[in-house]
């Protein structure tokens, strides 16, 4: 954004509905890492690419044998390959350019969220979270699942012992939601009973534990975008923001180093001293006087605001929170309920997702402030006179003028480098995908074929002869004239490509004509007086040859 043109006092975050997106029946949202290109995965098994600058579809990936819902979509590092994870217990990986599959594995369980690894620009490996199930590492290029430990007993094994949550069926149950860090080394793992686990996802080991004060369950858990916060959204409607203390590059090492240097003789407690060097509480966000239950939460693209959306039926609420902890503005949408969110990567918007599966673009209000241009420029509420000074038109002697300058305008100009991103991490020498070429999209074979009869209709009746101009032929014959009024250019064929433009008669001259139409034409009795009558010319209709009527006779 132009952050100098920019009230500051206005806030950097949205405040309108811009505009909505529709095509079927959308679900869930994600953006790539520049924020061109919006993902959505529809209710009956396709994924939509939206080109979020024009608005428009830019691809429609399609799996002829997925029929189900979309659970989640996600993007690769570089915006080449898209995860989609499906009602059917499916995940499908997509080449976004070529809009094929790259690979398809279905799981035991249903995932309702799919993550591609962040560090790889093409990522063989994702994290899933299976409706009732542990969290499982996914390797695509062996088909290999590996679960993930969800508790730590108080013995020395890590393994996660059964839940004794159940479904009313029997089958086993255990709400957990997982997340890669900024660098993919490591998964931040939160369960069911209120603990945050940091495991080594390629050694299946539990490295630290960071232990929830109101012991509720983890419904989420997402990092921030440049990795220095994590997000998690409890069962007690609390949302929790920590501070990683963690380096973003070597995370992994560094908590093995801690596990080195921290030796305690109880293994649990060893994991929780660990785990108060990983993470340390920063903010608590809540509605204390509703107490809302809170759905899909996430950070702004720069980490500086929070917001979530409120989790009652019927109501599109979305609730922005400043990093202080303070509630800064409420979204009231529609009266509909609100089933995921996402923020821009880069420019202060939000995107929505409703029941009706309408994505909704919430943008800022700007406002104008002509001030941010000129900074002597005065903003007046009403009209004021104003008294000219003395010497302000006067002419300034033109040594006055020339100010000695600090620039050096010899220096060289550089307009080759690119200035780095703020808000994005990745390597510009990668080859990144933020745009997709526009594919024009192929024309229903029915609507086609109703124009091309109507296109024929239409030829036929230019071509053959109308009931009205058939009798318009057969009165022409009988050297009657008829006006024509439907068409302005008649042609004359034996005069070759001549055109004769008609005369516009007056309302008298066609009252007349129609009554010699309707009666035949009588000659006139001669009278004592003399009079002559003009001829009249008018144009047949069917052969265009001018056609002359005596109107009467001439009588001296």
């Amino acid at each position: 954004m132009n952050a100098p043109i920019i009230d500051p006092l206005q806030g950097d975050f949205p405040e309108v509905i811009e505009e909505y997106l529709e095509h079927g029946l959308m679900k869930c949202i994600a953006f790539n890492r520049r924020g061109t290109l919006l993902a959505a995965g529809c209710s009956d098994g396709s994924c939509v690419i939206w080109d979020f600058e024009t608005r428009g579809i830019a691809k429609e990936l399609k799996d002829r044998d997925c029929s189900a819902a979309i659970t989640s979509v996600c993007w690769s590092k570089y915006g080449h390959r898209i995860l989609v994870s499906a009602a059917d217990k499916s995940l499908t990986l997509w080449d976004v350019v070529s809009g094929q599959k790259v690979t398809h594995i279905v799981l035991q369980q249903t995932p309702l969220q799919a993550r591609l690894h962040p560090g790889s620009s093409m990522p063989s490996v994702c994290l899933a979270c299976p409706l009732s199930s542990a969290p499982v590492i996914v390797d695509f290029s062996t088909g290999d699942t590996t679960a993930l430990p969800v508790t730590v007993p108080d013995m020395g094994n890590v393994v996660a012992p059964p839940s004794r949550n159940k479904f009313p069926d029997g089958a086993p149950y255990t709400l957990t939601a997982a997340c890669f860090n900024k660098n993919g080394d490591l998964v931040y793992v939160g369960n069911s009973k209120g603990e945050i686990l940091i495991i080594d996802h390629k050694n299946v080991k539990v490295l630290a534990m960071v232990p929830i004060s109101s012991g509720a369950v983890v419904k989420n858990i997402v990092f921030s975008r440049n990795g220095q916060h994590l997000l998690t959204n409890s069962s007690d409607r609390i949302i929790r923001i920590y501070e990683n203390i963690l380096p973003l590059k070597d995370g992994l090492g560094a908590l093995h180093d801690l596990n080195k240097t921290i030796k305690e003789e109880d293994t649990l407690e060893n994991l929780k001293a660990v785990g108060s060097k990983c993470l340390v509480l920063f903010r608590e966000f809540q509605d204390s006087i509703t107490k809302t239950h809170w759905k899909a939460p996430c950070f702004s693209g720069d980490g500086e605001w929070v917001i979530s959306a409120s989790a009652s039926k019927g109501e599109h609420k979305i609730y922005i929170w400043d990093r202080a902890g303070h509630l800064v503005k409420i979204l009231e949408g529609p009266k509909e309920q609100l089933i995921d969110l996402a923020w821009h990567p880069v420019h202060p918007i939000i995107v929505s997702v409703s029941l009706t599966g309408l994505v909704y673009i919430w943008a800022k209000d700007y406002t104008e402030n002509w001030s941010a241009f000129a900074p002597d420029f005065k903003e007046l509420e009403e009209n004021e006179e104003y008294v000219e000074r003395e010497d302000e038109f006067d002419l300034v002697p033109e040594t006055e003028k020339v100010k000695e300058s600090d620039i050096n305008e010899d220096d060289e100009v550089d307009i080759v480098t690119v200035e780095k991103d703020p808000f994005s991490d990745s390597d510009m020498s990668q080859d990144e995908l933020c745009f997709l070429p526009a594919t024009p999209c192929p024309d229903d074979p029915q609507q086609q074929d109703k124009r091309v009869g109507s296109s024929s209709k239409l030829i036929d009746s230019n071509h053959s002869g109308s009931p009205l101009s058939e009798e318009n032929g057969q009165n022409g014959q009988n050297g009657q004239a008829v006006h024509n009024a439907s068409s302005p250019l008649e042609e004359d064929t034996a005069g070759g490509n001549q055109l004769k433009r008609k005369r516009k008669l007056s309302e008298k001259g066609l009252e007349l004509q129609a009554e010699k139409v309707r009666k035949p034409m009588k000659p006139l009795k001669s009278t004592g007086r003399s009079s002559k009558t003009k001829n009249k010319s008018v144009v047949d209709q069917d052969s265009g040859n001018g056609l002359y009527a005596d109107d009467g006779s001439d009588d001296y």
